[in-house]
Order: structure tokens, then C-alpha cells, then sequence
């Protein structure tokens, strides 16, 4: 592969690139982890499904390498991007089939294009990401992935959905690294900007959201084992992002957030419940509760950020965040699976825009708040990505 500098497609910021590098990487790591549970359960339609929007989500990825490095490299990509793709996918049918020799031959498969792929981005970043350091980083995604796997298949679903969170926050994370790496060293300055910064670290955590929201209600539409530890994971999100409140605007409006955010989250995966029950009565009051968390929170936000975020422009995306979740479980329960894995696509581009718009107004309201660090980072939030990346 010829060497190039990563340069944001026209009409792109270098911003816009990294922000797209993060979501696409992040989402991988979501998208494959569900293919491989499902392959585990013996879901076949669900598996199906989650390999479509795998595909969907190559397709986006090996777009954009090629915007950064042209059709030749692009071509480069999408094969070993794939290949890796199907061992992970050989290695879940292997855990379903109690296979070892193919579970030894689809780690022997993994092991081959994590050199492949660290190689790949080592000589894109013309030596700013050394190849020991790339290898390092596609080894411990590979390991999530596959640790998540073989914990699901145990039937340890708090080790799996564990390991599944840091295999998203870990892979997303990794793709501001790559773009830090591939990024022309002019370019990077925009990185440090703390809006930008905002904007990042608010995307994980709304996404990752999404994401596990849509696991709870998964699993409480199908009334699956691993409900509980779907649950944990949502409420150790919402913690994480009424600490990131705190940090930006203390710990009053943080307890206020994390009360207005549970009761979201509770009303969702109530909605979930009432579907799988075919039940009209608790599906509308699920409808109600939340039609009053979205009113309820765009004020709050209109708050926090002095008016910058207005409450009709916060509760609309409130409402827009809502309508995909509630369609996701309407169409999983009915078991129209590439339907759902459509709308989950579309609801994770979502947060981006979310994101994107709060980080804006949270930008100018406390840019003279943010901390440096020590005793006034608060429960920490978004402290230490703020200020140390």
C-alpha cells in the first residue's frame, strides 16, 4: 500500500473525519459482538440480520478509507477487514458447536489479520502509528470480542456484557488514535479543542446508550437470561453520564439529570415489557411517561446551557431518539429482524447529531468551567478525556 496522509473528504472537517473514524470502529465492535452472541444462542435469523448491518457497516468504513486514500487502498481494506469479520464469525459457530479444533483455527485465522490490520494502518500513518503499537491495539479488540464470546457461551453474561463495554469504548476510542495517527500533523490541533472534545466523548457515551438500550429491551421482549446483566450495563452508562454532567455543571444538575434519564430508561424497557405482552394499556402509559421525560429534560437542557439549546429544539430530539427506540422493539418483537438492525443503525447515527448539538451549546456555556484535573473533577465524567487525551 502506498503511504498517504489521511485527509478529510470535501466537505469534511478533519473533526468530521475523526468523529466518523470513532463511530464506525465503535459500531464494529457493537455489530460483531451481537452477531456472535446470536451465533451462540443458534438465533439464526437474528444472525442473519447482524451480519447484514456488519456488511452495511464495512461498506460505510472501506467508503471512507477510500475518500481518505483513494479506490486502490480502499481495495486493500475491504478484504482484510472482512476476513477478520468471518473468523470472528467462525469462532462464535465454533463456541455453539463446542468445536475446538475449529475454535483453534478460527483464533489461528484472527491471529494472521491482526498482523494484516496493524500493518495496514502502521504504513497509512507513514510511521506515526509504529507497527507494535497498531498490532497492540487490533490484539486487545480482537480479545474483547472473543473474551465477550466465550463468557456469553458460559452463561456469565455480567463478564460478557462487561467485556462488550470495553471493547466498544476501547475500539471507539481507537479511532481517534488512528485519526490522531493518519490525520496530517497540521490538521490535529482541532482535536484538542475542548468543544471537539465534547463532542467525541459525548458521542460514546449517548451511543453506547443506544446500543444498550437496546440490548435491555431485547432481552425484555424476549424474556432471555441475560436481562439482568443487559440492566447493569444500562444503569453503569447512566452513571457514566450523569458524571459527565457533573464535571461540566455540578453535582445539583447531574442528580437532576440522572433522575430525568433513569425515568427514560425505565419507561423504554417497560414499553419493551408491555410489547412482548401484547399489552396496550402499559405500552400508552410508557408512550406517556415519555412524552413527559422528553419535555421535562429539553428544559433542563435549555437550562444548563443558558438558553443556547432551546427546549423545542431538545425535546424534538428527545422525541426523534425515542420514536427509533420504540420502533426498534416493536420491530424486534415482531421478529422482523433486518428491520430492527435498521433502525438500531440509524438511531447510533443518531447520537452523533445529539452529540454534536449539545456539545455545541455545552461549548460556549461552561468552556471557562472545564477542569484541569485534581479535586474539582467532580465523580470525573469526562474530566480526564476532556483535558488528558
Amino acid at each position: 500500500m502506498v503511504a498517504a496522509d489521511l485527509r478529510a473528504p470535501a466537505g469534511g472537517s478533519p473533526a468530521d473525519l475523526a468523529v466518523q473514524f470513532e463511530a464506525l470502529l465503535g459500531q464494529h465492535a457493537v455489530l460483531a459482538a451481537n452477531m456472535m452472541r446470536s451465533r451462540v444462542r443458534g438465533d439464526d435469523d437474528f444472525v442473519q440480520a447482524a451480519n447484514a448491518s456488519l456488511g452495511q457497516n464495512t461498506t460505510d468504513m472501506t467508503g471512507l478509507v477510500g475518500q481518505l486514500f483513494g479506490a486502490p487502498t480502499a481495495e486493500k481494506f475491504r478484504p482484510l477487514w472482512s476476513q477478520h469479520v468471518v473468523a470472528l464469525f467462525g469462532y462464535a459457530g465454533a463456541l455453539a458447536d463446542h468445536d475446538d479444533q475449529a475454535k483453534t483455527t478460527a483464533r489461528t485465522q484472527l491471529t494472521r489479520f491482526e498482523g494484516q490490520l496493524a500493518a495496514f494502518f502502521s504504513g497509512a500513518s507513514q510511521g506515526r502509528l509504529p507497527l507494535a503499537t497498531a498490532r497492540s491495539l487490533v490484539v486487545m479488540h480482537i480479545q474483547h470480542l472473543t473474551g465477550q464470546a466465550d463468557a456469553y457461551a458460559a452463561g456469565d453474561y455480567a463478564k460478557s456484557d462487561a467485556l462488550s463495554r470495553l471493547g466498544f469504548q476501547h475500539t471507539y476510542d481507537l479511532g481517534l488514535g488512528l485519526a490522531k495517527a493518519l490525520l496530517p500533523p497540521a490538521d490535529t490541533a482541532v482535536l484538542e479543542q475542548p468543544v471537539w472534545r465534547l463532542r467525541s466523548q459525548l458521542g460514546k457515551l449517548l451511543a453506547e446508550h443506544a446500543v444498550l438500550i437496546e440490548d435491555a429491551t431485547r432481552a425484555a421482549v424476549t424474556r432471555t437470561p441475560d436481562f439482568s446483566a443487559a440492566g447493569a450495563s444500562l444503569n453503569a452508562n447512566t452513571s457514566d453520564i450523569a458524571a459527565a454532567m457533573d464535571t461540566l455543571f455540578g453535582g445539583t444538575a447531574a442528580r437532576q439529570f440522572q433522575t430525568l434519564w433513569g425515568s427514560h430508561v425505565e419507561a423504554l424497557v417497560s414499553y419493551a415489557a408491555a410489547t412482548a405482552g401484547q399489552d396496550e394499556a402499559k405500552q400508552k402509559q410508557a408512550r406517556d411517561r415519555l412524552t413527559s421525560f422528553q419535555q421535562r429534560m429539553g428544559k433542563f437542557l435549555s437550562d444548563a446551557t443558558s438558553g443556547r439549546a432551546t427546549p423545542a429544539a431538545m425535546t424534538s430530539a428527545l422525541a426523534e431518539h425515542d420514536r427509533m427506540l420504540l420502533e426498534h422493539a416493536d420491530a424486534y418483537a415482531a421478529k422482523d429482524y433486518p428491520k430492527a438492525h435498521t433502525i438500531a443503525y440509524e438511531t447510533y447515527d443518531h447520537m452523533f447529531h445529539l452529540a454534536r448539538t449539545l456539545a455545541d451549546a455545552f461549548g460556549g456555556a461552561v468552556a471557562a468551567r472545564l477542569p484541569k484535573g485534581g479535586a474539582q473533577t467532580g465523580f470525573g465524567g469526562l474530566a480526564g478525556v476532556v483535558e488528558h487525551f
